[in-house]
């Protein structure tokens, strides 16, 4: 390998929020090329289904906090 792994992540952190979430996105798509577009298709229509009802109101989104706390066995007492 030509490079440091951990040079690699030094330089990787540096990056903005958004470019490390394209750079997760692009190495996530990496390991697994083959793409079938009737999944692709059912994917984009379920994210779609999800925006829609989420614009209209019909959902309630929950804090990042409070799921990583749940996860993590730090309940909130709300």
């Amino acid at each position: 390998m030509a490079r440091d792994l951990k040079e690699l992540f030094r330089e990787a952190a540096d990056l903005s929020e958004q470019d490390r979430a394209t750079l997760v996105g692009l190495l996530i798509e990496s390991l697994d090329p083959k793409s079938d577009p009737d999944i692709e298709r059912a994917w984009a229509d379920e994210i779609a289904r999800r925006v829609a009802e989420l614009n209209a109101g019909i959902v309630e989104t929950i804090p990042w906090e409070r799921v990583r706390n749940e996860m993590f066995g730090q309940r909130d007492e709300d």
